[in-house]
């Protein structure tokens, strides 16, 4: 089930790229090549789907910064912003431009990602404590800076600003962490 669960999040991700938010079941069956019926065995329905394809995409996400932290190649410096900075390969196409949709849309789905982006910073706080004890960033307040990019992600979610000024996620994702890293680096 875990596979078919998998397989079926992998096709909304392409469906999501090609048709935005307002794809549908049918898109999705029809670009995995299998009945709606299947995916009804795993979903229930398009809430269902996009509640689960929250937690995959941030479970990625999670993923990708274990890599980054665990990795013995990078410096602290570079550990912090990859973090801040983690996109995993495989969510290079995602246009999450497209999330600001949700808020009016799927205020539930919307909520689950306010829930995501505020929780499962540990790893990311001890990082930053690491890199003041070793002054690699100056002695700033940490919640702060979470509460600065949470801020910074959650505008992109919340409005159309990327989309009316071409900017991508992964730029707009980029620019926020260059400007919190010059801004409290040594």
């Amino acid at each position: 089930m875990t596979e078919l669960k998998n397989q079926i999040l992998n096709g909304t991700i392409q469906v999501f790229n090609k048709k935005g938010i307002k794809f549908t079941m049918d898109d999705l069956a029809k670009n995995l090549g299998m009945s709606k019926k299947t995916i009804y065995t795993v979903f229930s329905d398009k809430n269902e789907l996009f509640l689960a394809m929250v937690d995959y995409l941030f479970d990625g996400i999670k993923e990708a910064q274990a890599e980054i932290i665990k990795s013995e190649k990078l410096s602290l410096k570079e550990k912090i912003k990859g973090v801040l900075n983690v996109m995993p390969s495989g969510y290079m196409d995602i246009d999450f431009r497209q999330l600001y949709l949700l808020k009016d849309k799927y205020p539930k789905i919307y909520s689950q990602v306010e829930i995501r982006l505020e929780n499962g910073w540990e790893d990311t706080f001890a990082l930053l404590e690491k890199g003041k004890r070793d002054g690699v960033i100056r002695d700033v307040e940490i919640p702060i800076v979470k509460l600065m990019f949470e801020a910074s992600l959650e505008q992109f979610f919340q409005r159309d600003i990327l989309i009316k000024n071409d900017i991508t996620y992964q730029e707009a994702l980029n620019e926020v962490v260059e400007i919190l890293m010059n801004g409290i680096s040594n």
